[in-house]
């Protein structure tokens, strides 16, 4: 299924490595024809879309739990970017937390889109493309 708008760039933040096989496999099966830019830390995603040459994501895949830095704490330094560089990005967040709470508080942040249980599945893919273009 080929999608109306295209997303050209995705940013995947999973510490996971299985889990970002999937995600991948999920975004190819889509149709959405974009390149995925994994990241297996939250510090590195940081400083990845900080780098200007850096294609700025239509899409940041954000998982929660991860050592190092968490996606809560990504966040909180996510804000902190030039608002030129977040400027088009949507943020989703991934996780198989089945705490309530964290779904109530990715729900009270601003800059997330979505709160999506692992794996993440095809429908799951066309719904957040969905968002992404409306």
């Amino acid at each position: 299924m080929i999608m109306s708008r295209k997303i050209d760039n995705i940013l995947l933040i999973d510490d996971d490595e299985p889990t970002n096989f999937l995600t991948n496999l999920m975004i190819q099966e889509s149709g959405i024809g974009c390149d995925v830019h994994t990241m297996y830390t939250a510090l590195d995603a940081l400083e990845w879309l900080k780098v200007e040459s850096n294609p700025t994501p239509d899409l940041i895949l954000l998982d929660i739990n991860m050592p190092m830095m968490n996606g809560w704490e990504f966040l909180e330094e996510y804000r902190q970017l030039p608002i030129t560089t977040k400027s088009k990005m949507i943020i989703v967040m991934l996780t198989s937390s089945l705490n309530p709470h964290d779904k109530l508080k990715a729900e009270a942040i601003d800059e997330v889109s979505a709160y999506v249980n692992k794996p993440i599945a095809f429908d799951d893919i066309l719904g957040i493309v969905d968002r992404v273009s409306a």
